[in-house]
Order: structure tokens, then C-alpha cells, then sequence
């Protein structure tokens, strides 16, 4: 058995780990966006949400075999643990449009995984660039665009439920979607999570 791996594989499952994040991003937001094969789509984010999971157990395992270890033991747990989270959330947004059977999608919703779609892209530049720790500088440049997209999200979320109490006249409609965008906002939010992660590898490490 290895118990001294080389470091370049921590740094290989961060980044299938970001990679399974971005395509459930990006098959999120086809779904958003045009609301057709709703069931067939969401199934496709559940197995991209189950192969990021194995992405993560096998760092965590790794984590446990590896006596020296190129990063802090708990910020490699963090990292990993906490993208997984996002796709956590993402593949919970899929669920929910699928299970409460939306008729069509709105203007918010497309916004919405569109600041998700982007966040994540900063999320995926930023951990490619922790392998050796090379352009820290660019990887704060990174975690700052993405706090600014949650703070953009915020403000869409709570623009699109004062909508949704506003015009629509059924009930269940403004629960349904009151619990998706609430959903998008927290994946949005697990984003700034990974950032703020990164950023206190950065400061110790660079």
C-alpha cells in the first residue's frame, strides 16, 4: 500500500471534482432554460451529482492513506467537501423543478443559474491554478468575482420572490418557486463557500 502518493493527485481530484460541478451547472441551466425533457434532464444531474460524489469519497479516502499531505489536511477536506456541496444543490434545484412538475421556467430562474453558471466558471480557473500554487494573485481576482456574483444573486432572489408575491394569483405556484430560487441562491451561496476556501489556501500557502 502507498501511504505517500505523489501531490499531483490531490490536485487531479480537485479538478474532476470542478468539473463534475461545472456540467451540473451547465445541464442545470439547459434545463432552466428551455424546460424540455424535464425528468430525463434532472436524472442526468443526479448521475453527474453521484460521480462528484465518488470524486469526493476517494480524495477523503486518500486524504486518510497519505501521510504528508501538499496542502492542510483540512483544506483539502474543506475544498473538496465543499464543492461537492454545490453540486449538492445544484442536482436538489433539478429535483424540485422536476418533482413540483413546473409548467415553464421564468425570466428570474434563467438569470438566476446564469450567475451560477458563472460563479462556478471562476471556481473551476481558480482551482486550476492551486497545482503548485502558481498565480495567487489571479485566484483572489477569481474568489472576488465570485463573491460578487453571490451578492448579485441575492438581489435577483429577492427581486424574483417580491415578483412572485406580487403577480402570481396561485398559491402553490409561489411556493413551488419561492423554493427554487431559494435552492439556485443557496448553490450560488455554496460557491462563495469554495472561494472563501481557496482564498485561505492562497494566503497560507503562496
Amino acid at each position: 500500500m502507498r501511504f505517500l502518493p505523489r501531490d499531483e493527485k490531490f490536485y487531479d481530484l480537485f479538478e474532476s471534482g470542478v468539473q463534475k460541478v461545472l456540467e451540473g451547472a451547465v445541464q442545470l441551466e439547459e434545463l432552466i432554460t428551455d424546460f424540455n425533457d424535464v425528468a430525463l434532464r434532472a436524472k442526468r444531474i443526479k448521475d453527474t451529482e453521484h460521480d462528484g460524489d465518488v470524486v469526493t469519497h476517494n480524495t477523503i479516502e486518500m486524504l486518510h492513506l497519505t501521510f504528508i499531505t501538499p496542502l492542510d489536511r483540512e483544506d483539502i477536506h474543506d475544498l473538496i467537501t465543499s464543492l461537492d456541496d454545490v453540486l449538492d444543490y445544484i442536482e436538489a434545484c433539478a429535483e424540485r423543478v422536476s418533482l413540483f412538475k413546473l409548467a415553464k421556467t421564468t425570466d428570474e430562474a434563467k438569470l438566476l443559474v446564469s450567475i451560477l453558471v458563472k460563479a462556478v466558471r471562476q471556481i473551476e480557473q481558480a482551482v486550476f491554478k492551486l497545482r503548485r500554487l502558481k498565480g495567487a494573485d489571479s485566484i483572489m481576482n477569481n474568489c472576488v468575482e465570485i463573491n460578487r456574483l453571490e451578492n448579485e444573486g441575492d438581489y435577483v432572489v429577492r427581486t424574483a420572490v417580491a415578483k412572485l408575491f406580487d403577480s402570481e394569483t396561485n398559491p402553490l405556484e409561489v411556493i413551488k418557486w419561492k423554493e427554487v430560487y431559494e435552492t439556485l441562491e443557496n448553490a450560488i451561496d455554496r460557491c462563495e463557500d469554495v472561494a472563501n476556501v481557496m482564498e485561505g489556501i492562497v494566503l497560507k500557502n503562496a
